[in-house]
Formats: C-alpha cells, structure tokens, sequence
C-alpha cells in the first residue's frame, strides 16, 4: 500500500545521527532524529526538541571543556585528588550519571554547510532549520503537502518514515583525548516505516494542530514526515502517548513451561502524535518558506 509511497519520501527525507557519553562511563551512546526538506533552498521541517537537542549539545560540550581545562590544572598529590575532583564536578554540575559530551551530524544533506539556523514555534513541537551556505543538496526531491486538509480523515491510513533504532557505528571513544569522536566509517542509518490510522484529531485554544494514529511514533521518528498512499505529506510525527487500558493483571498465577508463576502486567495503548500538514504549512507562511503542495 505504501511501497511507492515510501520510496517518493525516502527522497526528501534524512537523519540526524547523535553519540554522547556519560561523565563517568567511556561508552558511546548512539541516537537518532528526523528531518525532510520542503525545498531546495536548504529549508527542513522537523520537531522542536531536536532542535532544543543541538543547541543543548553545544553548551553540555562547553560545560566539559571548562571542566576538564580547570581540572588539569588542580595540584593534585594523591591523598585528596578524589575530594578536590568531585567538588570541582558538584561546581559544573557533573555528576556520574551526567552526559558531558554529545556530537550530531546531518546525514546526507547537503555537500557543505557554514553553520544553521532555524525557528521555533511558540506553542508546538515544531521547527524550521535552514542548513546555511552549502553549493549543493544531497536529497533528490522535496515534500509536498497535502492541499486538501479534507483529506486526512478518521479512519484513514496513513504512514510514518523515520531512523528510529540507530545502527550506525562510525564513532568512537579516544581515550588519550577523553573524548568521542566521529570516524570515517559509512554512517549507516535504515530507514524505517510504520502505519497508522488516523483515530482522532488534536486541537488547542487556537484550533486544529494534529494527528493521532492508531500505533506509536517511535524514537527516532521524531520529526519525520506522516503520509498517505501517494507520498503527499499529511504531518510530522512528534510524540507518542500512553493511554492506561485496565486490563491489569497483579500478581496472577501463569503456568508457564509448566510451571505456575506469579505474574503482574499493566497494558498501555501507545499512539502516535502528528502536527498537521496545515499547521506546518503555516509555520512556512509565516518565515516566508517556499513549500509544494498538491
């Protein structure tokens, strides 16, 4: 149903990959987010909390260089190294489960950038990033919305794309250095698709802004494109909730390899959430952001 579907947004939409690392932990923690292109002018559309995410990652990075600089300079003589170490933590608020170093980078969008920029919506998870400077796209097509919001209706089905469960492992931990860094292995990133029907509408003080479906965003999906069957945009996935059924069981005897064991369980429905098509494209409207739609 969506194969030809999958194939068009494939083509517009690409990851961001992130590692990050722990202060007391020399394991590299891979993740993933979502972004698709609504024109060939370097202009994306994806969550706002990946956004919030990038900029975290400068200051999280600064914090620790600060750390790390004003620790190489402390006398340390062996019988209070540990003490003087971890009140210079407690001072850059670094403790052992703290992340202290976190990476990101685009993955094939464009040849070259000087930098980005982006807007925020006030209100919604929502973000335009605008990639700055680069001489050529490395996506092949843009998005193109849906026009018709009549279109998206209850009941329908529709699809999501994004890089949810990161694969890639072009990174590692450089121990002299105390340091993660990115290597020249292939970044590879699968992209992975997943359906929904459309079981309600969200709505705030200021009206429509979303989709609901009937199965979960998944982590890594967060930003990527929500379509129908023609490969028109509909949304953006950006979260997913968890609706307690009561179908709870506690502490029910279960015969299992004949064996009665005692078992408890408690079912939750997960849905995805969706901006709408129409609130995106208004978002475009207002920073005057080329868009297609159909």
């Amino acid at each position: 149903m969506f194969a030809n579907a999958i194939e068009r947004v494939a083509r517009f939409t690409r990851p961001l990959h992130t590692i990050m690392r722990t202060y007391q932990s020399k394991q590299v923690i891979p993740g993933s987010a979502t972004l698709f292109f609504v024109n060939r002018e370097g202009y994306a559309v994806t969550c706002k909390h990946v956004i919030e995410m990038l900029a975290q990652a400068e200051r999280i990075n600064l914090n620790y260089r600060q750390f790390t600089e004003e620790r190489n300079q402390l006398q340390l003589t062996g019988a209070k190294d540990d003490e003087q170490i971890a009140q210079l933590a407690a001072r850059f608020h670094i403790n052992e489960a703290a992340v202290v170093q976190m990476l990101n980078t685009f993955v094939d969008c464009v040849d070259y950038m000087s930098g980005f920029t982006w807007h925020l919506h006030p209100t919604l998870d929502l973000a335009i990033l605008k990639f700055n400077d680069f001489n050529k796209v490395h996506y092949q097509e843009c998005a193109t919305f849906v026009k018709d919001a009549g279109q998206i209706r209850q009941g329908n089905f529709l699809c999501r794309l994004g890089f949810p469960f990161p694969e890639f492992s072009n990174f590692m931990y450089v121990e002299e250095r105390d340091e993660i860094v990115w290597t020249n292995a292939r970044p590879v990133s699968p992209r992975f698709p997943i359906e929904g029907m459309v079981t309600r509408f969200l709505a705030d003080p200021n009206g429509l802004y979303g989709i609901e479906l009937s199965t979960p965003g998944l982590r890594g999906q967060s930003g990527g494109p929500l379509f129908n069957s023609e490969g028109l945009v509909c949304g953006m996935q950006f979260s997913t909730k968890h609706l307690h059924l009561g179908f709870d069981m506690v502490n029910t005897d279960i015969m299992i390899n004949n064996v009665v064991q005692k078992v408890s369980d408690y079912s939750f429905l997960h849905l995805g959430q969706c901006i709408h098509a129409d609130a995106i494209k208004t978002f475009l409207r207002q920073h005057g952001v080329k868009y297609y739609e159909e």
